[in-house]
């Protein structure tokens, strides 16, 4: 028994034929289900695999060294150094004097 190329000529039946919902052609004829939608069952086949790896790899799970300061910046609007120039200038002077 051979396992290379030369078996390859005699695969000639369809395996996957075109999936009704999703359009793909990964319907399975002999398991009658698609491989990429999992057609025939109610649910829609959908996984995430890479849930785990995007936990670790995301922001937030590292040092964030310049996230952390512009998030507190962040929280007051970007406001720094405008408490003390609206003091300076004379007309809010005269709203904190009464």
């Amino acid at each position: 028994m051979t396992k290379g190329t030369s078996t390859f000529g005699k695969h000639r039946n369809k395996t996957h034929a075109f999936s009704r919902r999703c359009g793909l052609k990964a319907y399975h004829l002999q398991k009658s289900t698609c491989g990429k939608c999992g057609y025939l069952a109610k649910r829609k086949r959908k996984y995430n695999w890479s849930a785990k790896a995007k936990g670790r790899n995301t922001t937030g799970t590292g040092q964030m060294r310049h996230l952390k300061i512009t998030h507190h910046r962040f929280r007051p609007g970007f406001h720094e150094g405008t408490r003390g120039q609206l003091l300076q200038h004379p007309v809010h002077l005269k709203d904190f004097s009464d």
